[in-house]
């Protein structure tokens, strides 16, 4: 089968010959609609593992953790003072608590999905302290959320991907689009790749999951990612599954006080990046209708 492949995961076929994970699941606590309980429960009844990975929180992956009849990956998923999302995921629980007491929560913003104030390049050196596998989600996205975006140059942008272990390639909530430029990108860096549900709400998950030929345990399974050795499967999620993820999150719009202000802020530089290359593509062509009137103008 494929590294990467875009089909339903057959997951009663798949759980019987391989650790199987949804590796990005939302909770309550931040922008998600279920309790850990009720996903923890989902979780069994689908026989994978999960790592919940909530935004600039760790109490999900805490509590998850706790429940010892399924896998739980732990994580967090932290935003940049620039916007963009990182996924950290640690080989111990206490790793997470100590890397988000001391490295997260003093640069935590006026609200739990707020931008922390550090910059991409720190959250990731201070993630490389401890024993983690750090993944850009949904690098290519309609917004600022993915790190494909132009808050980054080019440059910027190279050095940061060499920084990381590897790239989200299919995620639920995306669109088909931007999932294979996800593809492409994780194909082309040959780095590890993941996938997961991005799931807000329980009927989203495992429809996206990472799976390895490995043991059921965190290390193993872990270690399969940063050695390659796992594959993605999974679809984006249905339109109406998208609206309902969305009504989610518009149900905490409490939680999301500088929306507004980042949406606008990143809308202004993608014009002002559009406007610069249209100008500059008038310019050469411009040059180049200049370049063949004198040259015939020099044959006459």
């Amino acid at each position: 089968m494929e590294k990467i492949c875009f089909e339903k995961p057959d997951l009663p076929s798949l759980t019987r010959n391989y650790t199987v994970v949804d590796l990005h699941f939302h909770t309550r606590y931040t922008d998600g609609l279920n309790t850990v309980a009720k996903i923890a429960q989902k979780a069994r009844a689908l026989k994978i593992g999960v790592a919940i990975t909530d935004h600039n929180d760790i109490r999900g992956a805490l509590e998850i953790n706790r429940d010892k009849s399924i896998l739980s990956i732990p994580g967090i998923e932290v935003t940049s003072k620039e916007g963009t999302h990182v996924l950290v995921y640690f080989y111990d629980i206490r790793c997470l608590r100590r890397y988000f007491k001391y490295d997260i929560e003093p640069f935590l913003g006026h609200d739990v999905m707020s931008s922390t104030s550090l910059e991409m390049e720190d959250i990731i050196t201070r993630a490389r302290a401890y024993e983690t596998v750090v993944i850009f989600p949904h690098p290519y996205c309609g917004v600022y959320t993915g790190i494909a975006n132009y808050n980054f140059s080019p440059q910027r942008l190279s050095r940061l991907l060499k920084q990381v272990d590897g790239v989200e390639v299919i995620n639920a909530e995306n669109i088909n689009k931007w999932n294979l430029k996800c593809a492409l990108l994780g194909f082309n860096l040959d780095k590890a790749v993941t996938g997961g549900s991005d799931g807000h709400s329980l009927h989203q998950m495992g429809k996206v999951v990472t799976y390895a030929e490995c043991k059921r345990d965190r290390r193993t399974f872990l270690d399969a990612i940063k050695s390659k050795q796992n594959k993605v499967i999974g679809k984006e999620s249905h339109l109406f599954s998208k609206f309902g993820s969305s009504s989610v999150k518009l149900a905490n719009i409490k939680t999301y006080p500088d929306l507004v202000e980042k949406n606008i802020n990143y809308g202004c530089k993608v014009i002002n990046m559009k406007s610069k290359l249209l100008k500059d593509r008038f310019k050469q062509r411009l040059h180049q209708t200049m370049q063949r009137y004198e040259k015939s103008h020099f044959v006459r």
